[in-house]
């Protein structure tokens, strides 16, 4: 279950989910542009000048040689194609690693907690520990969703009340956006 049941949780987190992965595009595209760049900016190989005091034969036989030995040079990434493939991993890998660092273990934590809390909500075992796992709430949360008093909610919860027990998972479900099973 990756979304809450009730509308305004989900949009929520259908806001912080499409927030995310604008988030990723955004610093992807960055990346590529900046490696672009990067690249574009590397310097042109040297222009093939005429030397000075020797003959335009000798210079072209110059010429040529460098271009031999030129060619023979082992075909490698150039220091410029590996800073720009190393601007481009750390202008996209920093700001995505604070993102998933931040925001992805508390999607994950909510949607574990949402999967084990329907699990729970349909037994009857799993109806009392949502019930008390919803009294141990501070109390203005309690008194958010329901009507009875604390001390009303934990004695029903005592005597296994089917209808408190009902309401206080009620409150732990609504809590995390959820509905009944």
């Amino acid at each position: 279950m990756w979304y809450a049941h009730r509308p305004g949780r989900r949009a929520r987190q259908i806001i912080g989910d499409g927030a995310a992965l604008l988030w990723i595009a955004l610093w992807a595209g960055t990346a590529v542009t900046a490696h672009r760049l990067v690249l574009a900016a590397r310097p042109a190989p040297h222009e093939r000048a005429g030397l000075p005091l020797l003959g335009p034969r000798m210079t072209g036989t110059l010429h040529d040689a460098g271009g031999r030995l030129a060619d023979a040079a082992p075909a490698g990434p150039a220091p410029v194609q590996s800073l720009a493939v190393l601007v481009a991993v750390a202008l996209f890998a920093v700001p995505v690693g604070l993102l998933c660092a931040l925001w992805l273990p508390r999607r994950l934590r909510w949607t574990r907690q949402a999967a084990a809390a329907r699990e729970l909500a349909a037994t009857e075992d799993g109806r009392e520990l949502l019930a008390l796992r919803a009294l141990v709430r501070p109390l203005d949360e309690l008194a958010r969703f329901t009507d009875a008093g604390p001390g009303r909610l934990a004695e029903g919860w005592r005597e296994a009340d089917p209808a408190v027990l009902d309401a206080l998972a009620d409150v732990e479900l609504r809590r995390l956006g959820l509905s009944w099973p």
